[in-house]
């Protein structure tokens, strides 16, 4: 007999007024007012809105993918520099000092698709950048600011995983080496080094394309979802080879985003049938189902002090505070 979940906390609060769908949420900390972290949203109109949580009303709203829905959001360290990408096959960078709302400079994509960029910076002056490249199944990894292409990451021609669906860049704490993992459109998973260009590993975790993954690099453990009715947890060994650890069935398809919270306790999965679903990270064991959106849920993001943020198709953005990091 399935265990029965407690009644779901409610929210903190919603914040209206994006007018159009929710497609990219983050939060900025550093960029904090009166302790309170900025919550930035990308919408299906284009135009990213940064919200002050001790007002809940936007303060300032960025209008630079000419319509195009935003699909991805990142500050880089020390938060006033934002990156966006949109459907218009651009990547825009901002200054947000000062309250400044002007493009920077802006990297022309070569390819969209549905995957998001990611970025490992270690300060501002100097950063590496994934973005989906020309061919369809092609990585591009750019050097920042510069926009210095470092390599093109592209599958052996016998391998045809597909199209990356999503990107996350690391670096193991011991080593200098940037890493890459993509989930690819056949549900597998691949480990790239990308000094040596070429994949560690690869794994097969679902029999649909992937749509979002997470990965702990303390923990060398990450997770995964895609368009069936099951999340993967896969883990990475001292060899760099991957290997599925298991499974957890849900019970609608679909998962759009994860998140894994920063303090590595708790994850939350944002779901096509209008759910936000909350798991402990260290067992998979479901923690809530938070049924507040009237449509998909496209976006999860977690804020440094545990607050986490859903953004829907219902043009709603849901901030809720569970099961305290402290």
């Amino acid at each position: 007999m399935a265990a029965v979940l407690p009644p779901p906390p409610d929210p903190k609060f919603v914040l209206r007024g994006t007018q159009s769908a929710v497609h990219a949420l983050h939060f900025c900390g550093e960029a904090a007012v009166q302790g309170h972290p900025l919550l930035l949203s990308g919408s299906q109109s284009g135009l990213v809105h940064i919200w002050s949580l001790q007002t809940r009303r936007v303060v300032t709203t960025l209008d630079g993918h000419r319509g195009q829905c935003v699909t991805w959001l990142q500050t880089l360290p020390q938060g006033q520099q934002l990156i966006s990408q949109g459907r218009d096959l651009k990547l825009c960078l901002w200054d947000l000092a000062e309250g400044r709302n002007t493009v920077m400079d802006f990297v022309c994509l070569e390819n969209m698709g549905f995957c998001r960029g990611s970025i490992l910076a270690e300060d501002q002056q100097r950063w590496t950048l994934a973005v989906p490249g020309k061919g369809t199944d092609e990585v591009q990894i750019l050097e920042m600011p510069s926009k210095t292409s470092v390599c093109t990451l592209k599958p052996e021609a016998d391998a045809k995983p597909g199209m990356p669906m999503c990107l996350e860049l690391w670096q193991a704490n011991s080593s200098l080496r940037p890493f890459l993992l993509v989930g690819y459109e056949d549900g597998s998973v691949a480990l790239w080094d990308i000094s040596e260009r070429k994949i560690c590993s690869r794994v097969t975790c679902h029999t649909e394309p992937i749509m979002s993954l997470d990965f702990d690099s303390r923990k060398a453990r990450g997770v995964s979802g895609s368009a069936e009715k099951a999340l993967a947890v896969w883990s990475l060994d001292e060899q760099q080879a991957l290997q599925v650890c298991r499974t957890h069935n849900i019970t609608n398809p679909g998962i759009a985003d994860i998140k894994i919270r920063p303090d590595r306790k708790i994850l939350a999965t944002a779901g096509w049938d209008h759910r936000v679903r909350v798991f402990q990270w260290k067992t998979m064991k479901p923690l809530a189902v938070l049924a507040l959106h009237s449509a998909t849920v496209h976006c999860v993001a977690f804020a440094a002090n545990g607050l986490l943020a859903a953004g829907s198709g219902d043009q709603r953005i849901s901030v809720w505070s569970l099961y305290s990091s402290a």
